[in-house]
């Protein structure tokens, strides 16, 4: 393929349908309608010339021929023209002319009357000029009619289909499959895609359930060996035993040993938050907030990363552990992704019917196209350094879902993230009158 080919193709491609399909389907049933009514009434038109046409004798009598007598140029002119004196004449005093009198005003011009003949060809044309104005008039008048009742039924026979769309849309937002579309109606082509995306929602539900709880399964049963091994090597360490060539190694079996306990429990909290059964208490944001900052306090201190906070009453319904492990993990995300002398500030309130909590960090620059990736498991950006596990924003995004909430973070120009954290507002219980 050519280049000019190809980038009209691509051109081609990249312009979208300005009109919806309810459009389409209104035009084309309007544009099929009105040509096949033109054509129904050239026909009617034509037929009714041709119908004229064949029973002109019933309005045009047959002109009949009467034989002409011979005329004998011998014979005596019996006819006389009348005399002026004739008793049977009026005398209206005038001079006689010739010319007999019809008691019209002479307009100089003889009288031309319509034969038969071209008195039917007027009626004719009089006659289908007015069908077929009339029929004009009806045509436009049924064409519009049919434009309304095509739109109408486009849209009846659509609303189904934008069920399918809208609930689909929610879905692919959201963290649960639990909603199904359970469309009623006849049973055409829109049941049987609503029933179809139905089973499949079904299959997709059964297989994450059953990746969640192995995930669950798995980590409860590895907590129980693992904690036998650091009980083993703690053991012996704190009692002296170990020569002194051999206690590197076991400070780094310790290590990994601790590091695998935080992954078993990243892993169990993101299988907790994902099966979306939790309990709802009221929390305030900004409680939860202070905490995290507190806990955190020294090791932003070892990490020289200022953590400010502005924190208004942000209150919300929701699993205090699992909100709380959302606050440490983000403000955990902004101070090991920092540098020295950065900043972190945890900012809560409420805006309208919604709760937020935002933490904004200094760091390395980022690609915003890069920011989704950060929120997948066991995903950390581009030279990112430290002992994380890449589960962090993962967790939170899971435990933001579950609770109905939006989580969305901004690559700031200057380096660093800015993640926006948004919940229901719970409602504020009304004092006592």
């Amino acid at each position: 393929m050519t280049g000019p080919k190809r980038g009209r193709t691509a051109a081609r491609r990249a312009v979208p349908h300005r009109l919806p399909l309810r459009g389409r389907l209104t035009l084309v049933t309007t544009v099929v309608f009105l040509v096949l009514g033109a054509g129904l009434l050239l026909l009617n038109w034509l037929s009714a010339r041709q119908l004229i046409e064949d029973n002109r004798y019933l309005v045009v009598p047959a002109v009949e021929t009467v034989p002409v007598q011979p005329v004998d140029p011998t014979a005596p002119d019996t006819t006389e023209a009348p005399s002026p004196t004739d008793p049977g004449m009026p005398d209206t005093g005038l001079p006689d002319t010739g010319v007999p009198d019809t008691g019209l005003p002479d307009t100089g011009v003889p009288a031309a009357p319509l034969t038969p003949a071209e008195g039917f060809e007027d009626f004719q044309d009089q006659v289908l000029t007015q069908v077929l104005t009339r029929s004009l008039l009806l045509l436009l008048v049924f064409t519009s009619l049919a434009a309304l009742l095509a739109w109408w039924a486009a849209r009846r026979s659509l609303h189904r289909l934008s069920q399918v769309t809208a609930a689909a849309r929610r879905i692919s937002t959201g963290s649960t499959l639990d909603e199904r579309l359970g469309l009623t109606g006849p049973h055409d082509e829109v049941r049987e895609l609503g029933d179809t995306f139905d089973a499949m929602l079904d299959r997709l539900d059964r297989s994450f359930d059953a990746q969640r709880q192995f995930t669950a399964h798995a980590s409860h049963e590895l907590r129980t060996p693992l904690t036998l091994q650091r009980t083993a090597l703690e053991i012996p360490l704190a009692q002296g035993r170990v020569p002194d060539d051999l206690k590197p190694a076991l400070h780094r079996a310790l290590d990994a040993n601790a590091r695998t306990e935080r992954l078993i429990a990243a892993l169990l909290t993101l299988a907790r938050s994902e099966s979306g059964t939790r309990s709802s208490h009221p929390v305030d944001l900004a409680d939860t907030a202070r905490n995290a900052a507190a806990e955190l306090a020294d090791e932003a201190r070892d990490a020289q990363v200022r953590v400010t906070t502005k924190l208004a009453h942000a209150p919300v319904a929701g699993d205090p552990a699992l909100l709380a492990q959302v606050a440490a993990n983000l403000l955990a995300n902004a101070v090991r992704h920092n540098h020295p002398g950065g900043t972190a500030t945890l900012t809560t309130g409420t805006i309208g019917e919604r709760t937020f909590l935002d933490v904004t960090n200094s760091g390395p620059v980022l690609e915003q196209r890069d920011i989704p990736g950060l929120f997948e498991p066991f995903r950390r950006g581009q030279g990112r350094t430290g002992n994380g596990l890449g589960l962090g924003l993962a967790v939170v995004r899971a435990i933001t879902h579950s609770h109905d909430g939006t989580i969305t973070a901004t690559a700031r120009p200057g380096g660093g993230i800015t993640v926006h954290l948004d919940l229901p507002r719970r409602a504020e219980p009304r004092p006592p009158r």
